[in-house]
Formats: structure tokens, C-alpha cells, sequence
């Protein structure tokens, strides 16, 4: 038996990662001076109220001593383990993987797969490499699978507002004040695995300019589309689906992804964005 693993940043919610047979190991959410399990003690409305108050939010890897033990568990009844985490230049986790690998010295069992992504995109890593596994696959397979998503997807998130990256230190006050006073806009994207401003665009046509680029990069290519949101705002989700159905993207399969508090401590409440990989 194989197992998958990932980190709590896929923001898979956890009954669906269960029935899918996926393990997720937690980031931790530092907030009103509590250290809280992502996804497990802290939901994500509850850190974007935090921000929204004026708050605070920041997080901290999986430690390489928590990996270790939850392979050690993993391996009492599985085989070998697949274990595919959120990009190395956003988070040290995966570092923290390969570590806990070498000191179970178990590099034999254990493989570990540095996404490039985080949120939705690594979700989709994810669940590509466990379809590999139960068509059969071993763990080199797995890998790839994995590895295949992690080269074909494209995604593109923008914010609501640019005060929470000035918060989180991704950009400074002069340029926050400027963009807020002219409704200018990063569109960001995972380039080598970091998260980067591609673009700037009004804040009202964030979602077509989005839309139109992923117009143009797939054609009438069969896609596989995820809505991302941080928060359950249900007007503002309704409205990016409706935009995703009137795009002329020719959509085959679509879901509804909600960004985690890790993720969303970052970037803030009100991020949007779109996920888009052929079919």
C-alpha cells in the first residue's frame, strides 16, 4: 500500500481529503497570541475577522519532528509514502520533510515532492498523484503524476485590498497608498515557486483580465477550472462562478476551493482567483 501526504496548505477540507484516502499533516497559525493547527483549531473566517478587526496572522512550518512521526504512523500500515508539499520558497516545510526522511533514514520509502504551488494548484498535485496510485501505480508513478499537474496548471489570484500584503511585508506602505489611491491591482502568480505580481490592472477588471489570459493561454482546449475565495462570501463566489460560465472558457469540470488560513494570512480576506489545467 502507498500512502499520500500533504500539507494542510492544498486546503482540501479534511472529510474530503479522508474520503479520498488523503493524509494531510498541519501548518501552524499564530494569532491573539495562540498557537493554532490549520485547518484543525482555526477556520479560515475566523483568521479573516481577525484581519478584517485590524488583526494580525502569521504561521509557521511543520516541524521536521512532527513529519517524523506521522511517517512513522504511515508506514506501521502502508508501504511506502508519497508525500508532496507546498512550494520550498514560500514555506520551509518541505525542507522540514526531507529532514524528517533522513533521519528515519527511510529515503527508500519515502518520497518527497517539492509542488512549486500552494492552495488549490497543490490540491491538484495531490489528487492527481493518489488517481495514479489507485489506477495502480507505484510511487515513481505517483511522482510524476504529480509532477505532470505541477507543469500544466495556471493560476492567477488578485486582492481585495493591497493593506494585508503591506501587513505580511510583500509590499511596502508608499506603494500600497498608491495603489490603493489609483484602484491598482497585482494579478499574482507561482513563477519558479514563488508567489509573484505579473501584472497590475484595475481593480474592476481583475476578473476579465484573469479570464481573458486564461482565454488565450488554453483556446478551446477542455479545462479542469477551480474558483478560489478566501472567505465564504457567498454573493462574491456566486458572481466568480458566474464569470467562469460566461467566460467562453470551455470548462468540463469546475469546483469551488476556499484558500486556507495559512495562505490567506498572506494575501488577506477577499482573494480571489482562478486555476485552470486541461482536462
Amino acid at each position: 500500500m502507498i500512502a499520500v501526504l500533504t500539507d494542510s496548505t492544498c486546503d482540501l477540507p479534511l472529510e474530503d481529503a479522508r474520503k479520498l484516502g488523503v493524509h494531510i499533516i498541519p501548518l501552524t497559525v499564530h494569532m491573539q497570541e495562540r498557537d493554532l493547527l490549520d485547518w484543525q483549531e482555526v477556520d479560515p473566517d475566523a483568521v479573516y475577522h481577525h484581519m478584517k478587526s485590524g488583526g494580525t496572522a502569521s504561521t509557521t512550518p511543520v516541524a521536521v519532528a512532527a513529519f517524523a512521526a506521522r511517517y512513522r504512523e504511515l508506514l506501521d500500515t502502508h508501504d511506502e509514502v508519497v508525500s508532496i508539499h507546498l512550494s520550498g520558497k514560500l514555506s520551509e516545510t518541505v525542507e522540514h520533510a526531507r529532514r524528517a526522511v533522513t533521519l528515519l533514514n527511510m529515503e527508500r520509502r519515502i518520497h518527497v515532492v517539492d509542488s512549486g504551488l500552494a492552495s488549490s494548484p497543490l490540491a491538484e498535485a495531490v489528487l492527481a498523484a493518489r488517481t495514479a496510485i489507485l489506477s495502480g501505480g507505484d510511487p515513481a508513478s505517483a511522482v510524476l503524476a504529480a509532477r505532470a499537474v505541477c507543469d500544466q496548471i495556471h493560476t492567477e489570484f488578485s486582492v481585495l485590498s493591497l493593506d494585508y500584503l503591506r501587513r505580511s511585508g510583500r509590499i511596502g506602505r508608499t506603494q500600497a497608498f498608491f495603489g490603493n489611491a489609483l484602484g491598482l491591482r497585482p494579478i499574482l502568480g507561482f513563477e519558479g515557486g514563488e508567489l509573484k505580481a505579473l501584472r497590475r490592472c484595475k481593480a474592476d477588471h481583475a476578473i476579465p483580465d484573469m479570464l481573458g489570459g486564461l482565454r488565450a493561454r488554453f483556446g478551446d482546449q477542455p479545462l479542469s477550472i477551480s474558483v478560489i475565495h478566501a472567505g465564504r462570501d457567498s454573493g462574491r463566489i456566486q458572481a466568480l462562478r458566474h464569470a467562469v460560465t460566461t467566460s467562453g472558457l470551455n470548462v468540463k469540470q469546475a469546483r469551488m476551493q476556499l484558500m486556507g488560513p495559512v495562505i490567506g494570512a498572506h494575501v488577506g480576506p477577499g482573494t480571489f482567483g482562478f486555476m485552470a489545467r486541461p482536462a
